[in-house]
């Protein structure tokens, strides 16, 4: 017996068309799931749907923020057995130019959406007993902050506080809610030369392990919360940051 196979289970996976949400699909689907992507770029979700093992898997080109593609997602959606909410945006804005539109928008993709998605998929009867939700959060709001990020720390409070109450008000239904808080993970975000090479190598000298995180690492942690193995954990904020917040 292996508690952390996801054999038999359906997973639907939202932001699955890129970084940490691609990356739980295809780990997903290797440990046995049968995956659900969804996001925005059917092109991208088709190159996600390339990378999965096994058969039986789809995809749902769908925007959260909009109501209607929510409803037209739930409508599509078959029985879940876990939701993972990998769909989100960072934008870097300091506090004094921080204006409604912007905040807006991070709150919309962050925290609204995904709220309001879970809220559709249970009240539809999409997510099965025994089933299991999993948000990914960030240590930003949560344990700490950044200069110029409070938009998003926010959003991420949000979710974490969002995640609690969820956790509790499902128990009763056998829906396990619990979140991953991850601190710095190498995606796309350093490509492009956004942040030089060298900023980026005297950033990691402030983690204890010496390096930021991978995708496929908190992936992990997502596929462990999915499982059976963690069947008896529920309102939790897994932090993933290489001893960051020990510091």
């Amino acid at each position: 017996m292996n508690p952390f196979s996801l054999e038999n289970k359906t997973v639907l996976v939202t932001g699955a068309s890129s970084g940490i949400g691609r990356t739980v699909a295809i780990e997903c689907s290797k440990m046995g799931a049968t995956v659900v992507l969804t996001a925005r770029n059917e092109e991208r979700l088709q190159q996600t749907l390339s990378q999965l093992e096994g058969d039986g898997h789809a995809i749902i080109v769908a925007d959260l923020t909009d109501k209607n593609d929510r409803l037209r997602l739930v409508e599509q959606s078959p029985k879940l057995d876990g939701l993972v909410h990998c769909a989100g945006i960072v934008k870097t804005l300091m506090f004094q130019f921080v204006d409604a539109e912007s905040l807006s928008e991070v709150m919309n993709v962050n925290f609204a959406s995904p709220t309001l998605l879970s809220a559709l998929l249970v009240e539809n009867k999409k997510i099965a007993k025994n089933s299991s939700i999993v948000f990914i959060s960030s240590v930003s709001g949560v344990v700490c902050v950044w200069g110029g990020n409070s938009m998003y720390s926010a959003s991420k409070g949000a979710v974490n506080g969002m995640m609690k109450n969820m956790a509790l008000d499902l128990a009763s239904k056998g829906i396990r809610v619990n979140s991953v808080n991850p601190a710095m993970v190498e995606t796309s975000i350093f490509e492009g030369g956004l942040i030089g090479a060298e900023q980026i190598e005297e950033d990691k000298k402030r983690y204890p392990l010496k390096r930021y995180g991978k995708p496929e690492e908190v992936a992990y942690a997502v596929i462990y919360l999915l499982s059976d193995a963690a069947k008896w954990i529920t309102g939790s904020s897994l932090v993933i940051d290489g001893g960051y917040t020990l510091l």
